[in-house]
Parts: structure tokens; sequence; C-alpha cells
């Protein structure tokens, strides 16, 4: 399947497929390929896959915060001429997911939140950011990248481990600033107020970000619908692929607008 690389206001981004758009955003750490495993939805779907500040081709990001990462995907959209879409983000991009919801919510046709949260207590996250800078410190790329895999992947397969490296690319540079920018969310007021059709999904061994975040979630916007993968940990779009996809494809194909 053909994917066109372009570049729209600086904004690397994927597109393929045809059909009603489908945005698919990558978590901390990722590159907008990581989606590879989902590119088969390009048969129903016009699939929009950017790369975040800091982060894959977006090389000269600013200022890196949720806010802007979402402004960014906004940005894109519109350069597009693309007036509403289904909005995917795993784990960070769930985050600006939310985020743009917040800033443009009648862009959203529907949001998917994958493995992500939207509170962070401040206490506890100025602990986490410095838990992981002190055992990040000293440590080589090549060794961060295999600790990252061990922690959001369930099972250590030799396959996994070698899927997993190839589209987790961290730039050193943007990584802490990306984290720290996740740690400073706070959507306990805008979950309630989400009236589109809302899709949560966990994973059962998620340790980055536990199913009970998600559920938490679910609790808040009382008429999103909630999965959660067995025998997964963090990264249920490379683990159970066929699975994935196909709760994905059902709540797109419930949801689509376009006659």
């Amino acid at each position: 399947m053909n994917q066109i690389f372009k570049c729209c206001y600086e904004i690397p981004y994927l597109r393929l497929g045809a059909g009603e758009p489908l945005v698919l955003i990558h978590g901390l750490g990722e590159v907008k390929e990581g989606w590879a495993n989902q590119f088969e939805l390009a048969d129903q779907y016009d699939l929009i896959i950017p790369d975040l500040r800091g982060h894959g081709d977006y090389h000269s990001p600013g200022e890196i915060t949720i806010k802007n990462f979402a402004h960014d995907v906004i940005t894109l959209l519109k350069g597009l001429g693309i007036e509403s879409a289904h909005i995917c983000g795993l784990s960070m991009g769930g985050m600006v997911a939310q985020e743009i919801y917040r800033q443009a919510p009648k862009l959203c046709r529907s949001l998917l939140l994958v493995s992500t949260f939207h509170y962070a207590p401040k206490y506890l996250g100025k602990l986490f950011l410095a838990y992981r800078k002190a055992r990040a410190a000293n440590k080589a790329p090549e060794l961060m990248k295999e600790t990252a895999a061990k922690v959001c992947l369930y099972s250590w397969s030799e396959e996994n481990f070698k899927k997993f490296h190839q589209f987790y690319r961290p730039n050193q540079k943007y990584y802490f600033q990306s984290m720290e920018a996740c740690l400073k969310v706070n959507n306990l007021a805008l979950l309630p107020a989400i009236t589109v059709p809302t899709l949560i999904i966990g994973g059962q061994y998620d340790s980055v970000t536990p199913v009970w975040v998600q559920y938490s979630m679910h609790k808040l916007i009382r008429h999103s619908e909630f999965v959660i993968f067995r025998n997964t940990g963090h990264v249920a779009k490379l683990e159970a692929k066929d699975a994935f996809n196909k709760v994905l494809r059902d709540f797109l194909n419930k949801h689509k607008t376009a006659s």
C-alpha cells in the first residue's frame, strides 16, 4: 500500500487511503511510522499520521506542550481542508487527542483514547519526572530503548522487541520536555463535557498507564465505550494487532457520518 510522506506548515505526516479522515497520533518517543500495523485501515479510511514536535521528522519544534502538539494537528487538518475527523491517540497521543477536543470540538467526529490518562497530580508528577531523569542519567540511548521496551511490552518475544525498537526513536533533546508536558495534564473537567462518540482502550498489564486509569476516564465520559485487551502491555496496537484493528474498525464503522 502506498504511503505518502508530506509536510504541511512544516508538520511532517503520512497520508494513505480514502474515506472518512482518521488521525493517528503516536506516543512519547515514537514516530508516525509506528502505526504501520494499522495501515490496513486505509482500505476504508483516509489515514493522516503526523509526527509530533520533537519526534520523528519534526526537527524544529519550538515550545513543547500538549497544547502546542494539539494546535499542530489542528493546523495540519485545516491546511488539508479537513473539517472533521476521527481522532485516535496512543498514550501521549491520547492526551493530545483530548486537547484537540478542548481546542476544536467540532473538528472531532469521534475520539479513540488508547492507553492514556487524563490527570497527573502535580506532586506525583514531579517525583516521577525526577525518578525517570535519574534512571536515564549516564545511560546509553540503546540501553534506554531496551528498558522502555521491557516496560511497555507484556510479551518479551524477540519479534515484539524488534518491532518496538523499529519505531521507538526518542529524541534525547526533547524527550523529557515531552514527558514533563504530559505530567501537566488535567482534564478532570473536560472529560464529562465530551459529547462525541468515544472509545477508551486499555491493556490488562499496562505498567505505564494502568488500566484503572482508563476505567476512571470511562466513568467520566458517561457515553464512552471501554475495551480492555488481555495479555497486553502499553502497546496493544503491536501485541494484539489483529484484535486491536478489529476493535478500531468496528467502532469507526459504527460511527461513520459520511454518506
